[in-house]
């Protein structure tokens, strides 16, 4: 068990909704926000569920988290999610001014590459965090593709 409020504690809920995806039969990617050390919303990709290509864990846990706090800005917060981000959800968290994002595996497919200071897709404030419980995140993908071949 790893210690609430670390960065791998957050994680693990973002993984648990990743696995609620698997069940469904969706691409396993889980997302949580976080205030002040409080879970505040939850997302899991639900593309296929809800026929839209937009579905992804990111956008369903940033319009609750936006509906929670009754805001459309939440520089307070932090997104965990289990797989880099792709281009439109790194739109949606520049658009949300986010003070944290922390992501556990790379997406070499669909994931927004080669951060770098000059090609920052986020708020110029927001903190970026890779790798948390990267094993665990990048497994489960892995794991769902397989099962599909």
């Amino acid at each position: 068990m790893y210690p609430p409020g670390s960065d791998e504690y957050f994680m693990q809920f973002a993984l648990k909704e990743a696995r609620f995806a698997y069940e469904e039969d969706e691409v396993p990617i889980g997302a949580v926000v976080v205030v002040n050390n409080k879970i505040i919303s939850r997302g899991y990709n639900q593309v296929e569920r809800l026929n839209d290509a937009t579905a992804h864990a990111e956008m369903i846990a940033l319009t609750a988290a936006f509906n929670h706090l009754g805001s459309k800005y939440i520089t307070e917060a932090a997104l965990y999610v289990t797989i880099e981000p792709c281009l439109m959800c790194c739109g949606a968290m520049y658009w949300s001014k986010l003070g944290r994002i922390v992501y556990g595996a790379a997406d070499e497919k669909n994931g927004f590459k080669h951060i770098t200071k000059s090609n920052w897709p986020f708020h110029p404030k927001t903190e970026l965090v890779k790798g948390i419980l990267e094993d665990e995140c990048a497994q489960l993908i892995k794991d769902f593709f397989k099962a599909k071949r």
